[in-house]
């Protein structure tokens, strides 16, 4: 190892004990578990640390590397289950060999984007898995897209290649005509069995499968950490999807953090992951943390609260990934005796609400919780690598939590021209700095990247990432999530851009403006939809009906406005941008709003009036929103 390495192992360890000696003096309850935890982890601990010092980006080393030494080292243990169907570590390895090898036959190699739109299955893992192999890029499209946001997303990855699921191929065909490369020899049509035939104007992936070899392609001995692997879509304030790009150099280092330092994963382990594998919290912090220990990984084609410890238990699973509004779906689950008769100790995400972390624990029998912080996008990361209760852990690279105005949509400079810190306790913008380490990778589009940055912070010429979210500072290196910032919210599970959404609303006839907001319903994850809709008919006269279907025809079911307010206009800023603060405040209480307001309650596809008695209904959780 070089003098370098050794400093950053180094580093990093200093920074991780200093911190948690600091912790445990203010927390002395926690100081035996804390110790016992650590005796625990601490082979794997050295590992994870050896991980997450390197810094040399053109080390041969990739996801694939990855792959190949669980098919040597464990070749026959279990490394994918989904269903009743079991891959071993031999089989993913030669089978994603085989995806490599039948794109390299379509003329893929590093550096090309292949458009991955397939429904959580193990084909879409193997498709993955195949491309990155190459040193090609795998642009995981969210399978909740149609029409337009479809199309826009296809033509930010500029794919020279396309994996379409027999069960998408429809949705695909609406948006393929301007797509470039998207002929009939460069889009590869996945079945979902083998009684489906192939569409003409696509390759058969399974006769393109049987020619293809299932030998490792030469191109994986020239992929780096420093490759893109990966272009994860994230919505913003553009109000379209933005392609994040995740390299193998985040990939490799976060199966260290969270697989290593915070799971403690062995190769008997098994992590269950019913979230959707088009966003990171699977296919980098679930994948990645199985693949670093030899562990299994199950899929599940779609998450499913009733049949979720079922699963768990006919899997074997010992740990699962999460994300917040997961725990609240369980937990609103009708309580059974046999609830912490599961074989979970351990689980891995992000989002689980302070409000029922312990309950959540407790009702479950699960020992440790590894909350994280991170964005695709980002070039930091929280991780409660201590097995903390209602926190996102600590971060060893540099950030700061900054004063931040909501009412003006951005962070608080002093007299000096520099932002300010917040005191501890404080909430505020999380930014992270940008250097040669803790590198900003950004977007496919220069301009959307140079948004997410922060320029002169505290410093003349420094840069920083900005987060988009408000963080309180715990002390100690620690912080906790409290919400998103600006024209994004999240809503059952998923990123809502409120400009993509009042776009939509624009375009319906009856409408002369809108704007869209989140807000707040008791007892739920994130925050719910709501429109301010200036009309040009009177509401009496507005067509509901035809605004649903046009509604659901443009956006997925999590994008739709769960509350509607009729406005006779929108107030703005001197500079015309749209004043959401009020909005926000008064919410959906026809009391505080004093207008018409509507509502679409769940389980049913229309809006009703609110009133007293429905607001109040809502506010005592007697709707499962």
């Amino acid at each position: 190892m070089t003098n370098d390495g050794i400093t950053a192992r180094l580093t990093s360890l200093a920074s991780a004990t200093r911190e948690l000696a600091e912790l445990l003096a203010h927390h002395p309850d926690r100081v035996a578990d804390t110790l016992r935890l650590l005796r625990r982890k601490l082979p794997t601990l050295r590992r994870g640390l050896q991980i997450i010092s390197k810094s040399d980006k053109s080390e041969v080393l990739s996801i694939g590397t990855y792959l190949e030494r669980n098919a040597r080292e464990r070749p026959d243990a279990p490394a994918l289950l989904y269903l009743d169907r079991r891959y071993t570590h031999r089989e993913l390895h030669e089978l994603s060999n085989r995806y490599a090898n039948a794109l390299a036959n379509l003329g893929i190699g590093k550096g090309d984007a292949v458009a991955i739109f397939v429904e959580n299955r193990p084909e879409m893992l193997l498709a993955v898995a195949g491309a990155v192999k190459l040193g090609a890029i795998a642009a995981v499209i969210n399978t909740n897209q149609r029409k337009k946001v479809l199309a826009h997303s296809f033509s930010l990855c500029n794919a020279k290649a396309y994996v379409i699921g027999a069960e998408l191929y429809d949705a695909f065909a609406e948006v393929r005509a301007p797509l470039p490369h998207a002929t009939a020899d460069r889009v590869m049509w996945i079945p979902e069995d083998d009684r489906c035939d192939a569409p003409r104007d696509a390759i058969d992936a399974r006769d393109a499968l049987d020619r293809a070899p299932a030998t490792t392609p030469a191109a994986m001995a020239r992929v780096t950490l420093g490759d893109p692997c990966f272009y994860i879509y994230t919505s913003g304030t553009t109000g379209l999807p933005k392609a994040s790009i995740m390299s193998h150099f985040r990939w490799v280092k976060a199966s260290a953090a969270f697989g290593l330092l915070a799971l403690d994963m062995r190769p008997t382990d098994v992590m269950y992951v019913p979230l959707p594998f088009y966003h990171n919290n699977a296919l980098t912090v679930g994948w990645s943390s199985a693949a670093v220990s030899g562990a299994a990984l199950v899929m599940r084609r779609k998450f499913s609260a009733s049949k979720f410890w079922d699963d768990v238990r006919h899997y074997h699973a010992t740990c699962f990934c999460y994300i917040g509004e997961l725990c609240r779906y369980l937990m609103n689950q009708p309580a059974r005796p046999d609830d912490a008769d599961n074989p979970v100790t351990k689980i891995v995400g992000n989002g689980l609400r302070p409000d029922i972390w312990k309950a959540f624990k407790r009702r479950f029998g699960i020992d440790e919780v590894y909350e994280f912080y991170a964005a695709s996008e980002g070039n930091i990361a929280f991780v409660n690598a201590f097995n903390l209760d209602c926190t996102v852990g600590f971060c060893p690279a540099p950030y700061a939590i900054v004063e931040y105005d909501v009412d003006r949509d951005e962070p608080v400079r002093g007299p000096d021209g520099f932002l300010r810190r917040v005191p501890r306790g404080g909430v505020g913008l999380l930014i992270g700095e940008v250097t040669d380490k803790y590198a900003f990778d950004g977007y496919t589009d220069p301009e959307a990247s140079e948004k997410k940055l922060l320029r002169n912070a505290f410093r003349q010429g420094d840069v920083w990432f900005n987060s988009g979210d408000l963080l309180r500072d715990l002390g100690f290196r620690h912080a906790q999530f409290v919400d998103r910032v600006g024209d994004t919210f999240r809503w059952k599970s998923e990123n809502v851009s409120t400009n993509e959404v009042a776009e939509v609303i624009n375009q319906f006839p009856q409408v002369d403006e809108a704007t869209v907001y989140g807000v707040e319903i008791p007892r739920c994850e994130g925050r719910a939809g709501m429109a301010a809709i200036v009309a040009n008919v009177p509401v009496d006269e507005f067509d509901f009906a035809g605004f649903v279907r046009h509604m659901h025809e443009q956006l997925p079911p999590y994008a739709i406005p769960v509350f509607l307010r009729f406005r006779p206009a929108l107030d703005t800023t001197s500079t015309f941008k749209q004043k959401k603060g009020d909005l926000k405040n008064q919410g959906y209480d026809p009391a505080q709003t004093g207008e018409p307001t509507f509502v679409m309650l769940p389980k049913t596809n229309a809006y009703v009036r609110v009133t007293p008695d429905i607001f109040k209904n809502i506010q005592a959780g007697e709707y499962p929103f």
